[in-house]
């Protein structure tokens, strides 16, 4: 297991192994996701979103900007 300490101004050194492991440098992003109360997943956020494409498959409609529009609408109204 690989512990890390918290500064007092809310700091932390990531661990070398880990740094490797999820392939972060200086200046990289990450993310802390809740996973569950009181649980957090440390999650590496220096990947471009263009690594995603094709990793899921065909789409089996195509959506026009303007549907995707209407629909954000349509869900934020409703979320009032």
């Amino acid at each position: 297991m690989t512990t890390a300490t918290l500064t007092t101004k809310g700091q932390i050194t990531i661990p070398v192994g880990v740094r490797h492991a999820l392939k972060v440098d200086t200046g990289d992003r990450v993310e802390f996701v809740q996973i569950a109360p009181d649980r957090f997943e440390f999650v590496a956020a220096n990947r471009s979103i263009t690594e995603l494409k094709g990793k899921f498959g065909k789409t089996s409609k195509r959506v026009s900007i303007e549907d995707m529009n209407k629909a954000i609408a349509k869900r934020g109204a409703s979320a009032r």
